[in-house]
């Protein structure tokens, strides 16, 4: 049985990436520095912020974009404008959850980026069992052992997990860790043939999708994890 359906919350759970651009260029204006294009934000989206923003805005003193940043962020989410879960995305995890899969988002942001979507008051307040990010994950993704502390805690077996993600290097690391993956398409950024060096156990065109996907794959051998697992990073 799949127990636990582990979620990547960047165009996964919500669409980030063209609010994500917005924002940033907002906190290089106000530190003074030009915009970056959009060309370049597509091309780095999937990597930790602060390793993206050498290429997205190549001398940038991060020390002062990460203050910036910081202010931003809590404006843009006090406004309604990032991380808005739609409704029927809601919808999906609960019917998930009814049918008795554990909950859990894993993503490479920072603790501070998503202490809002903990937050007790949050809509995901009861739905999650755990989440891991780069503050209680000794590695990040693409690394498969970007997974060693969730099946460490849950005593579940890589078999019995699925991670919905976006990107390839999403795939690469539950490849790498046995898990299984479902490729989420709706944000528009990537499409099949992105994955085609990775295995991909089901896409999906909208997050919704992933009730149906993961009761298909229920009735399918899970892989076995690979016997050697090397940091990528």
């Amino acid at each position: 049985m799949i127990g636990a359906v582990v979620i990547d919350v960047d165009d996964t759970l919500c669409l980030t990436e063209a609010v994500c651009f917005e924002l940033e260029n907002e906190v290089l204006a106000r530190i003074g520095r030009a915009p970056m294009s959009r060309a370049v934000h597509l091309s780095t989206w999937g990597q930790p912020l602060l390793e993206a923003m050498h290429e997205r805005s190549p001398g940038v003193d991060l020390d002062s974009f990460t203050a910036a940043y910081h202010v931003v962020l809590r404006e843009y989410v006090g406004d309604g404008r990032l991380d808005v879960i739609a409704p029927e995305n809601l919808a999906a995890l609960d019917e998930l959850a009814v049918a008795g899969r554990s909950l859990m988002l894993l993503t490479s942001r920072t603790e501070a980026e998503v202490e809002h979507l903990l937050a007790p008051d949050h809509v995901l307040a009861g739905r999650l069992t755990a989440a891991y990010h780069a503050g209680n994950m000794r590695f990040g993704k693409p690394d498969a052992r970007a997974f060693d502390e969730l099946l460490a805690a849950t005593g579940l077996r890589p078999g019995q997990c699925v991670y919905v993600g976006d990107s390839p290097g999403d795939a690469q690391a539950a490849n790498g860790a046995g898990l299984r993956f479902v490729a989420c398409l709706q944000s528009g950024v990537r499409w099949r043939d992105d994955f085609a060096a990775h295995h991909v156990d089901a896409f999906i065109d909208a997050f919704p999708d992933v009730v149906q996907a993961v009761a298909r794959l229920e009735g399918v051998r899970a892989p076995s994890p690979p016997e050697v697992r090397s940091s990528t990073l």
